[in-house]
């Protein structure tokens, strides 16, 4: 059996502390091991997208009850291009997903494209369409698998594809309507045939998980070309063509209004999905008879209910998760209800518990565990035997490593309102008059949970109290508590990020002489931002991948179709000049150190670049560390061990930290 955990006592009684900060970086800015894996359908193998020492990752297929060595079947080296998973078609073949990058920072372009390939490593074959010479452009998405099992005898998928118009001696064909449509694919043959023919409009299909599509999302477009913020959505009754309307959703500037549709459940005959309800999201099903009888299936009075839990080839819904002061799940299935407790009281160190995959016949669950102080790994579980045997560990350089204990706490901001966070204070301290780092999440429509994070357990291991706010603008706690956003918002979002320092300082736990910020993406942005209405709170800033500039991000996105959203999203008006780091540079009195990946298509490296030069023009001192090749999350662990490493210096340095 492949090592996975290691014995409780252990993990406890373990002391080594880390002195050395190239030590402590290294060991921390390893990416995560397992980026995915999955289980086979006759739960004997199991296949994992594992982490090289750099950048790229290697799909190895491991045999769980023989002691023989894994077999890599697959990698990519990650210079533009990116292995993202591998799944079982069936017990001997697997499915591959890959995406690429191409051009350079003023001319990227992404692609995605799915592979097929004998879980030996042999047959190696394109399963995503082959684009024609006369193709009117790049056929950038390559599909995505909606169905595993796409006929009745599970050896064909239903996978989505991207059909492009085509041109003959520079006129247009008369062929079928361009768009996105569905094919049943052997992985095997390559037979396909199409089953849902292209709509312009479409950009989503449901189907059921027995082989048939049943729900249909078609977005308008406006007349310049860009995506409407309307999805309407249709279904299908069952053995039924006829498409019948079902529900509309608007996404503007706030969150999405209306029922979204995002499992089908064959034998109840309804759908799973989400729509807002008393000003938070809940969970419904809506039946697929013709009535559209809708119920309510599970609702929270203080949080968003923000996935669906599903298990299996069939991706059936058993139960539905939500985050409070820690991730919570509320199983449908009275099985699984039953062995979730049973989990929770076997592993009481470990308590966040994820199903991650099944057998076809469900009866071997793959799961991951972990918590604040343990980063987790994977196991399998045996229903028939009750056994339970580890895996794989999800980041080994951290094992034996004595993690700092992560506390939820609220915050008051200044007008009251109590704020939630989380706070890690460094293993061994007093907890009072230390280094510390306010450290808002990025989005901003997202929030920070309880359990491992790199970043946080990076500083804490390096002697700095970590206060993780989830400001209003975040995520997961309403409509009311989301707002306008955080960049609409600015005022407010900022000014509870800069009250969490504030707090920090009253409460006795951070020295005001080395309280600094640290953020990535929406984070880097509230870092920039800060100084705007409190220029000497912070004594320094990092902020990695920052937003600088809201009229440049919104511009980024002009030659792409989400620009409507976006620009809804940012919105118009003085907040968008006053909300703007780069335009507000003369604020900022302490230092600041940037790093950006050149090859980022969430925030354009542009953005790092002229906050720098506005900097300097102001007479601040600023440094931009660049990374060549790297997109928005940095996954290189030798870009992130350099950038732990760099910022600790950094805040050490300019705050005279010993």
């Amino acid at each position: 059996m492949h090592k996975y955990f290691i014995a409780a006592t252990l993990l406890a009684s373990a002391t080594t502390p880390l002195q050395a900060a190239s030590e402590a970086a290294k060991k921390f800015g390893a990416r995560d091991e397992i980026q995915q894996i999955s289980l086979s359908p006759d739960g004997k193998r199991f296949v994992a997208v594992v982490a090289d020492a750099g950048r790229g990752y290697r799909a190895m297929v491991f045999t769980i009850v023989a002691e023989t060595p894994p077999v890599t079947v697959l990698a990519s080296n990650g210079d533009k291009e990116h292995l993202d998973y591998c799944q079982w078609s069936d017990n001997s073949r697997l499915i591959c997903g890959f995406s690429v990058v191409t051009g350079g920072v003023r001319d990227m372009l992404g692609f995605n494209r799915i592979v097929t390939l004998g879980a030996d490593g042999k047959d190696l074959k394109l399963l995503s369409a082959r684009t024609s010479m006369d193709a009117s452009g790049p056929m950038q998405n390559g599909g995505r698998i909606i169905d595993w099992q796409g006929n009745a005898e599970g050896s064909t998928v239903l996978m989505t594809r991207q059909f492009l118009a085509t041109t003959s001696t520079g006129a247009l064909l008369a062929v079928e309507n361009p768009g996105m449509g569905v094919e049943q694919v052997d992985p095997v043959t390559l037979r396909r045939q199409t089953v849902e023919k292209p709509r312009s409009t479409a950009r989503e299909y449901i189907a059921d998980g027995q082989g048939h599509v049943r729900i249909m999302g078609l977005q308008p477009t406006t007349g310049e070309g860009y995506s409407g913020t309307r999805t309407l959505y249709q279904y299908r009754k069952p053995g039924v063509s006829t498409w019948l309307p079902l529900s509309t959703v608007t996404r503007d500037s706030q969150s999405g209004q209306g029922f979204d549709p995002y499992a089908v459940d064959p034998a109840l005959n309804v759908t799973y999905g989400f729509d807002v309800q008393d000003g938070r999201r809940a969970l419904f099903k809506i039946a697929l008879d013709g009535s559209l009888k809708r119920d309510l299936v599970f609702a929270r009075p203080d949080v968003d209910v923000d996935g669906l839990i599903q298990v299996g080839r069939q991706h059936r819904v058993v139960g539905a998760t939500y985050a409070t002061d820690k991730r919570q799940v509320e199983f449908f299935d009275p099985e699984l209800k039953k062995l979730g407790a049973s989990l929770a009281k076997a592993l009481p160190k470990t308590p966040l518990v994820r199903f991650v995959d099944a057998s076809a016949d469900e009866s071997k669950l793959l799961l991951w565990t972990g918590s604040d102080i343990d980063s987790g790994g994977y196991a399998l579980f045996d229903k028939k035997t009750r056994r339970l045997d580890g895996l794989l560990r999800s980041r080994p350089p951290l094992d034996g490593v004595t993690l700092a204990p992560v506390k939820a706490i609220t915050f008051p901001a200044a007008d009251g309102t109590q704020i939630p966070a989380y706070l890690t204070l460094p293993v061994g301290s007093t907890g009072k008059n230390i280094p510390a780092i306010v450290m808002p999440h990025g989005g901003p429509s997202a929030r920070d949970e309880w359990g491992f994070d790199w970043l946080a357990q990076f500083f804490a291991a390096r002697g700095y109290a970590v206060l993780q706010p989830n400001y209003r603008g975040s995520a997961g706690y309403g409509d009311s508590w989301f707002s306008e956003n955080g960049f609409k918002a600015w005022r407010t979002a900022i000014g509870d990020v800069n009250d969490g320092g504030r707090w920090l300082v009253k409460e006795g736990i951070a020295a005001p002489s080395t309280l600094a910020i640290v953020g990535w993406s929406y984070g880097g942005y509230a870092a920039l931002q800060s100084p705007v209405l409190d220029p000497t709170l912070f004594k320094a800033i990092v902020a990695i991948a920052p937003v600088t500039d809201l009229d440049t991000l919104r511009h980024e996105h002009d030659t792409y179709m989400d620009y409507n959203l976006v620009d809804a999203f940012i919105g118009k008006g003085p907040h968008v000049r006053q909300g703007s780091p780069a335009q507000n540079a003369d604020k900022i009195t302490v230092p600041v150190l940037m790093f950006h990946g050149d090859l980022d298509q969430n925030v354009g490296i542009g953005e790092s670049r002229l906050m720098a030069n506005r900097l300097r023009a102001a007479g601040k001192k600023v440094e931009l560390v660049e990374f060549k090749g790297l997109a928005h999350s940095l996954d290189d662990s030798e870009a992130r061990t350099t950038l732990l490493d760099r910022s600790d210096m950094f805040l050490r340095a300019t705050m005279g930290i010993q």
